[in-house]
């Protein structure tokens, strides 16, 4: 993990891959619990069985589950040390490009692309993200992520 003294450290470096974030495993409880949270039930999903015999050979994570994790991936890729609080600000852009099999081992990868101070000493920060499965070539989602952090 990488470590920022400051949002503004952070921000000199657009243009920059920042890195990439720990692994993590999708697993069926996360699916199933996406599923209640959102009332999207498709069998794909939460039908193990039926899902074996399905057009992906085992269950699926969610693709808003997929995306749901981006937070995680950003502190699991660095920190900021003096930093007072971050919130999302929104997407431009985002892709799911391949099924997330349960059991999945997922990590992202993470470019700075555009760095803007706003008000109350923040700064507004556009990534490239790029969310890949292990032993797959293709990144399973592809977004471009906005998020506002506060000194």
């Amino acid at each position: 993990m990488k470590t920022f003294k400051t949002i503004h450290e952070l921000a000199a470096l657009v243009g920059t891959e920042i890195g990439y974030s720990d692994w993590i495993t999708v697993t069926q409880q996360q699916v199933n619990q996406f599923a209640e949270a959102t009332g999207d039930h498709q069998w794909i999903h939460v039908d193990v069985e039926r899902a074996k015999a399905g057009p992906f050979g085992a269950p699926i994570a969610h693709g808003f589950l997929t995306l749901s994790l981006l937070p995680r991936f950003f502190a699991l890729a660095f920190e900021i040390e003096q930093k007072g609080m971050g919130v999302n600000y929104g997407l431009n852009k985002v892709r799911f490009t391949s099924p997330v099999p349960v059991g999945s081992r997922l990590r992202a990868k993470l470019t700075l692309i555009k760095a803007e101070a706003i008000e109350r000493n923040g700064m507004q920060m556009t990534w490239a993200v790029a969310v890949e499965r292990e032993g797959v070539d293709k990144p399973v989602c592809i977004a471009e992520s906005i998020g506002r952090s506060y000194a």
